[in-house]
């Protein structure tokens, strides 16, 4: 899992750094929110860990725009303890709030509670579309999308594969299965109707020439 950690204080980075590292996490540091930004831009994180006190950008405005880009798990750290502060992190989408100074320890194990929690939900977002695993839903701006079981199918394998390049032949043998004496052009006809489905998303499931599809989310394009 890929984590960013963002806080003015290096010492505070570093120390956290090196608890996640020992739990086999892939730790990117950010100084202030505008850096942390363009990580999330240009780097797949899974979690942030995020300072609220910091120059240039402060923690709440980095997650409001940190959630136009993806629904990240977001920890926040600060050291004023007010309810105030912790209430409108929570209005932001925050999952958890922990105020300084803390135990790196509870820390990590915070970390893996909320991962837990967020792998439980099979919920993908990426921007405005949601695939939500455990209803077999898909919503594009918090309207159901009508997919058939196929097309359902086949968004939650680009997802899962997320920046992937994936060839017909793979697409074929774990959709339809070995036996399948389908052509490509059942591949090509199915992401068709998926990209009609998904309107404006649908330019994220991009052709890779001579090779296949791939889904590649970018707030940007």
């Amino acid at each position: 899992m890929n984590i960013l950690v963002v806080d003015d204080e290096s010492l505070i980075r570093q120390v956290v750094k090196e608890y996640l590292t020992l739990e086999d996490f892939k730790v990117y540091e950010a100084e202030n929110g505008i850096e942390a930004i363009k990580i999330v831009k240009e780097r797949n994180i899974d979690f942030i860990i995020m300072d609220i006190m910091m120059p240039k950008m402060d923690g709440y405005e980095a997650v409001k725009e940190i959630k136009k880009i993806k629904n990240i798990p977001i920890l926040m750290l600060s050291a004023r303890t007010e309810e105030i502060d912790k209430l409108l992190g929570f209005d932001l989408g925050i999952d958890d709030y922990v105020t300084k100074p803390f135990s790196p320890k509870e820390l990590v194990a915070r970390v893996k509670a909320i991962s837990k929690r967020k792998e439980k939900s099979k919920k993908y977002c990426f921007g405005k579309l949601i695939l939500d695993d455990e209803a077999h839903e898909v919503y594009l701006n918090e309207k159901a999308l009508l997919l058939t079981p196929k097309e359902y199918d086949l968004l939650k394998y680009f997802i899962l594969n997320h920046k992937i390049a994936l060839t017909r032949e793979q697409l074929l043998e774990n959709l339809w299965g070995y036996d399948f004496f389908g052509d490509d052009r059942t591949i090509d006809t199915h992401v068709k109707t998926l990209r009609q489905h998904l309107g404006p998303y649908g330019k994220y499931i991009k052709t890779i020439r001579k090779v296949g599809y791939k889904f590649e989310y970018d707030e940007d394009k």
